[in-house]
């Protein structure tokens, strides 16, 4: 057996020094029982590997040991081969006809069976399903115990709004639902199928992007402030537009969009208002908006002001506008054929009464599986938890394929990005719609973090070919919108609560207590946009000629979905004032999985109207 100090040994006379000394042969001791080394033959192997990753200095460090285990997997696989080669490799193909109970030797082409009873379905209680391990750099086995195995409390609600209350269910005293009876009858009992209409003003699968020009960037720009303008004028309610440049001794009432001076946040200091360069002169000039006691204002927010400019030099506010009237909801820049589309998507049959509408939704956002696996426990648990209490509609947000997670950043895995999400996502929800019934249905909308997708925002749905269930497994665009039973929903994946929470300056009234979350959700819908925020951060893949038509909100949804890394929340918003305000039911998820733990997901139902609905966030 290999010792310390053996291995110290032979790592010096090699010439390696050992940076956490004891943390490294804690390990390396290990590997050698593992794979049967002596210690001359790992140093020997941490020689080639140093050589091949052509690594300058010659010590030995912590955060190379991953990388090197996986070398030593490289090398006992091509060993094994070299003495052995008659000997068959199992692919994904062999271990799926392992599991499907089909003979190996058999002579027929093998196929995924189409019709249902000729597949076989997993335990719908058990989280550890199908999974591979695809040859991840931690070369631990699938069947390995982890941290979100571990966990005690599953299916806790976090919290609870409205009047049906959800009940905690632990995964120890679900005995009696583990039934293959129980859950026949459950599956009967499936509410009704809701119907689905998609709103296709994003972009499509295999579109052209990131070809904008500089002219694009300014022409959109340019169509917001008018139109919002526009709106504002058309309202009736305020005055006719001046240049917020021009020097006057009299109030004025301008339309703008809020830009900072420098490279900074927003404050005091640095506030500019950029008027039209059609309407009016187009230039920023300074805005002065100590007057007013309580404001919230964002780069790319088109705001319309009053005040007083008499020198030309600074912009004076009085008052502050920051939404559009909810008489303006058509989009003034779409051609004639699009409005019709849209209109016949969003607008309520005749006959129909939006009084009686009610879904079911259970709504979660990736990533769908631990920062230390690629084996989608916490996605399991979820299908598991929606064949025991069905919806009419499961909603996933991506992520789904992450390309933050460390053992996809690494390159450590054995398959594409496109197989690992035909196989670990697909696959599961196909398996769950054909045993659920034709009842339920899903809706993926992707994330620009998704590895097997396009880096764009907008971004188009994904390509999902499945004709037998392409009625009941359908893909959005990102940002995107659809109809549930008439209940209008609108959807984003990209954080931009996170985004505009960084860049809101805002003032409140002493002693006036504010709900920061509902204030910056808000700001979507009082500027028409999914993403009001420009310019975007540099990370952010942002198209300036897709964006107008993909990011508009024509019309306020029932439902809005904002996934995001701060706090999960259900809240109702509320857009206008008085008895012609508009209410809308936000919702951020929280995220499935949170490093190696459990994260949250939303358990939803809305009937006519938020003051009837009732929703739950459980902790999976």
């Amino acid at each position: 057996m290999a010792t310390n100090e053996e291995l110290k040994r032979e790592f010096n006379r090699s010439g390696f020094a050992l940076v956490e000394e004891d943390e490294i042969l804690k390990r390396c001791v290990t590997l050698c029982i593992n794979y049967s080394l002596k210690p001359s033959d790992l140093v020997s192997s941490w020689e080639l590997y140093h050589l091949n990753r052509q690594l300058i200095e010659q010590t030995v460090k912590k955060d190379e040991m991953d990388g090197f285990i996986l070398h030593l997997q490289n090398q006992q696989k091509e060993a094994i081969m070299a003495e052995e080669s008659g000997l068959h490799i199992y692919s994904n193909r062999d271990v799926d006809m392992l599991l499907e109970g089909i003979p190996e030797d058999t002579e027929e082409i093998v196929t995924t069976p189409t019709h249902k009873s000729q597949r076989l379905h997993p335990d719908p209680f058990d989280s550890i399903n199908r999974s591979k391990d695809y040859g991840c750099s931690s070369g631990k086995s699938v069947g390995r115990v982890t941290p979100f195995g571990t966990r005690i409390n599953k299916f806790v609600v976090k919290f609870n709004i409205g009047n049906a209350a959800v009940q905690v269910e632990n995964g120890n005293d679900n005995d009696v639902e583990n039934s293959e009876d129980d859950m026949i009858i459950k599956r009967a009992q499936t509410s009704q199928r809701c119907s689905l209409k998609v709103n296709g003003s994003g972009p499509e699968p295999g579109c052209r992007f990131m070809y904008d020009r500089t002219e694009d960037k300014f022409n959109a720009l340019e169509n917001r402030i008018t139109k919002h303008a526009d709106a504002l004028v058309a309202s009736g309610l305020y005055e006719e537009l001046m240049d917020p440049a021009v020097a006057s001794q009299r109030s004025i009432f301008a339309v703008g969009m809020i830009c900072c001076d420098g490279e900074g946040h927003l404050n005091d200091k640095s506030i500019l208002l950029q008027s039209s360069a059609e309407r009016t002169s187009g230039q920023r000039v300074p805005l002065d908006l100590n007057r007013l006691n309580q404001f919230s204002i964002f780069p790319g927010q088109i705001v319309g002001i009053e005040g007083q400019n008499p020198s030309g030099h600074y912009l004076t506010a009085s008052k502050l506008v920051d939404s559009v009237p909810l008489t303006q909801t058509a989009d003034l820049d779409q051609p004639p054929a699009k409005k019709q589309t849209i209109k016949q998507e969003v607008l309520t049959p005749v006959g129909e009464s939006r009084e009686g509408s009610e879904v079911s939704f259970i709504i979660a956002s990736g990533p769908f599986t631990t920062s230390d696996n690629l084996l989608f426990e916490p996605l399991n648990e979820l299908l598991a938890y929606a064949r025991r209490k069905p919806p009419q509609l499961l909603v996933l947000l991506g992520p789904f394929v992450d390309s933050e997670h460390p053992e996809i950043k690494k390159g450590a895995v054995d398959a594409t990005f496109s197989e690992i999400f035909q196989v670990e996502v697909l696959r599961k929800l196909q398996d769950y719609v054909e045993f659920m019934g034709s009842e339920v249905r899903v809706v993926l909308v992707p994330s620009i973090r998704d590895a097997n997708h396009d880096f764009i925002f907008p971004q188009p749905p994904f390509y999902i070919h499945i004709p037998e269930l392409e009625h009941q497994i359908t893909s959005l665009s990102n940002p995107g919108t659809f109809e549930a039973n008439q209940v209008k929903v609108g959807c984003c994946t990209v954080d931009v609560l996170k985004q505009l929470s960084g860049e809101e300056f805002s003032r409140n009234a002493s002693g006036v207590p504010t709900d920061r979350m509902s204030r910056l959700a808000s700001h979507l819908l009082r500027q028409r946009s999914f993403y009001p925020l420009y310019p975007p951060p540099e990370n952010l893949p942002y198209d300036s000629t897709l964006a107008p038509q993909a990011i508009q909100i024509s019309s306020i949804p029932d439902i809005l979905l904002l996934p995001s890394d701060m706090r999960y929340f259900v809240k109702v918003l509320s857009v206008g004032e008085g008895e012609d305000a508009t209410k809308c039911v936000c919702v951020n998820p929280g995220r499935l999985a949170k490093g190696e733990g459990a994260g949250t997901f939303v358990e939803l139902t809305y009937k006519g109207g938020p003051e009837s609905m009732h929703a739950s966030i459980i902790s999976i």
